[in-house]
């Protein structure tokens, strides 16, 4: 049983019968045993010239006592499994019983509870994470669309059919990542499906870079803001990938490295062919860089690193793009950049 997240052993108890792999031959060793003490203790009184009365009392004592010990350890993981139970009701999934010890019918139901609660564990896990995928993919196309508002209500702009189709793109890309996140707990069972079609990159990544000026319009950065510049050679490179989950990776990354970069710098959005065949994509900004450490673990779910902690990030745009480069059959990584800044690089089939 886990207590505080660690796991109580129960095999420290005196548990004698767990050898045995039926609770009915359990039961008929506890009542021989029983009446085996109660008798030979009541033929050594008897022999010993013990008045009988007390013979009998004293026999009936240590039978009680053979019975609890005995008892005791059957009923073990009954006990711990009544208190995990009591806890899953509380919203407590860590419980587990240790069953490694017990071979009855009492075991197999322990191993059953074990893999119950481990289910519903992962099922909670799921459930908060796809909370937290929401909020964060939601937060980029909402922030586009308040700026380009709020700039029309102060009269920073006007509402002229360009700054009105604009809004209209990131409403309507607000209602596609509200269906796309909906399907989110089809992610790990592997069941999710891509729309797969001919991506021309340049102006796939002039859109993404476009869309991120619009979020950085109400930013301030001490009097400047960083610079996108979409370099893809040669123009015509093409990508066969899902554009609404690519457009996922290129948002995420461009968002980080936008706001990583320092007032006035510049952030890359490069795209190249592969000899070997696919395509490359690189988000390049010009921040502090991913310490060497972190690297690795910085595609992992929550993580938050100290580029993440220092600006309050939730740990999850990474983590969102490696699950759809991994739908695609490619490779994320942060690049070595001999050049301040940190280069995360994309590589599609």
């Amino acid at each position: 049983m886990k207590v505080g997240g660690t796991v109580i052993d129960r095999a420290r108890e005196v548990r004698p019968l767990d050898r045995f792999h039926s609770i009915k031959v359990k039961l008929g060793i506890l009542v021989v045993a029983s009446v085996s003490v109660a008798g030979c203790f009541t033929a050594i009184g008897v022999s010993a010239g013990i008045q009988a009365r007390y013979v009998v009392s004293v026999a009936v004592i240590l039978s009680l006592i053979v019975t609890q010990i005995l008892a005791h350890g059957m009923t073990s993981p009954l006990r711990s499994m009544a208190d995990a139970v009591s806890r899953i009701a509380r919203g407590d999934y860590s419980r587990r019983i240790t069953t490694a010890t017990s071979r009855d019918e009492v075991g197999q139901l322990a191993a059953a509870f074990n893999l119950m609660a481990a289910d519903l564990e992962a099922v909670d896990r799921q459930r908060k994470e796809l909370i937290a995928n929401v909020s964060h993919e939601l937060r980029t196309p909402i922030s586009a669309l308040r700026a380009v508002l709020e700039n029309v209500v102060d009269g920073v702009t006007d509402p002229d059919p360009a700054t009105m189709r604009l809004a209209l793109e990131q409403a309507e890309r607000l209602g596609r990542l509200v269906n796309i996140l909906l399907d989110l707990s089809r992610i790990d069972a592997g069941a999710t499906e891509l729309d797969r079609e001919d991506v021309a990159l340049e102006e796939f990544l002039g859109t993404v870079a476009r869309e991120a000026t619009v979020s950085m319009l109400t930013r301030d950065n001490d009097g400047g803001r960083p610079r996108t510049v979409v370099d893809v050679t040669p123009p015509d490179l093409t990508v066969r990938a899902d554009r609404e989950r690519l457009h996922q990776v290129a948002a995420n990354l461009l968002d980080n490295a936008v706001r990583h970069s320092p007032p006035h710098g510049k952030v890359t959005l490069r795209a190249r062919r592969l000899e070997e065949g696919g395509v490359r994509v690189e988000v390049c900004d010009e921040g502090p860089g991913i310490p060497p450490g972190e690297r690795v673990r910085v595609f992992d779910r929550f993580d938050r690193g100290s580029r993440q902690a220092a600006d309050g990030g939730t740990g999850l745009g990474l983590a969102i793009a490696r699950w759809v480069v991994d739908l695609h059959g490619g490779r994320i990584s942060v690049a070595e950049n001999g050049a301040p800044g940190c280069v995360i690089r994309v590589d599609l089939p």
